[in-house]
């Protein structure tokens, strides 16, 4: 199955998870997954919150920013990937003076 992203049109999401500005995105639902192209402008973030029935899969395509997990916090950059296990709490923050560009996956467990 291909998942036309180059062809979809870009979403708006307001305080996506209770986060700062706005998430822009390609989303694919299927009723039960999500895949997404994200992109989050400086300043902007997607809010605290835990992954009770599923994990996260991020990997920055470009830009720089940082995730606050459970007690902690990590920088991400270009070709990194952040996890977020079932069970765990996370944000992503946009802290930088560039765009910063995604892809996620969203598996229900």
């Amino acid at each position: 199955m291909i998942i036309p992203y180059n062809t979809m049109e870009e979403e708006h999401f307001p305080n996506f998870k209770g986060g700062e500005g706005a998430l822009e995105a390609k989303m694919f639902f299927d009723g039960l997954n999500r895949i997404l192209h994200g992109r989050l402008v400086p300043g902007a973030s997607i809010g605290l919150h835990t992954h009770e029935t599923g994990s996260e899969i991020i990997y920055i395509l470009s830009g720089t920013g940082k995730v606050l997990f459970d007690d902690g916090e990590e920088t991400v950059t270009a070709g990194q990937c952040h996890y977020c296990p079932k069970g765990h709490t996370h944000s992503l923050i946009n802290n930088s003076d560039a765009d910063l560009v995604f892809f996620a996956v969203v598996p229900e467990q």
